[in-house]
């Protein structure tokens, strides 16, 4: 199968569409999380779902076959966030990190499929969440104190 730099041109956009959509949510978790997923993690994500999408998207000739790739990234997306999840004595830790994971595969997803405003949308409200729902949180837990 022939590629036209048409083609190139546009796969190379979509990548960095998802790249610079996860950004937002990298930025967070870097500035939040004691691990290591962060600024280089959540941009792998997005474009490495992205780019699996792509790939089926040219490779496969049927949408069925698009939507096995999709349900497999699905599925190995929510496997690597149940990674980022740690039980310890005090609690559970890691569940936004592994919902922000999720997320980010979503936003690569949603890149390849052309769906730019459910990117925008999935980035924006991951962000916003990450950054203002803990000083709700934070306040909540000084009311009970």
């Amino acid at each position: 199968m022939e590629q036209s730099l048409v083609d190139i041109a546009q796969h190379l956009f979509k990548l960095g569409i998802a790249y610079l959509l996860a950004l937002p949510v990298a930025w967070n978790r870097e500035k939040r999380s004691r691990r290591n997923a962060g600024l280089r993690t959540f941009p792998l994500v997005a474009i490495a779902s992205c780019g699996y999408m792509l790939v089926g998207m040219q490779v496969l000739d049927s949408t069925e076959a698009e939507g096995r790739v999709l349900h497999g990234l699905i599925t190995g997306m929510g496997f690597i966030g149940g990674g980022a999840i740690l039980k310890n004595k005090s609690g559970v830790s890691g569940t936004a990190t592994a919902a922000s994971l999720w997320v980010t595969g979503a936003i690569g997803i949603a890149v390849a499929f052309e769906r730019y405003e459910i990117a925008v949308a999935l980035s924006l409200v991951a962000f916003l969440t990450l950054q203002l729902i803990p000083l709700v949180k934070d306040k909540a837990d000084l009311k009970q104190d």
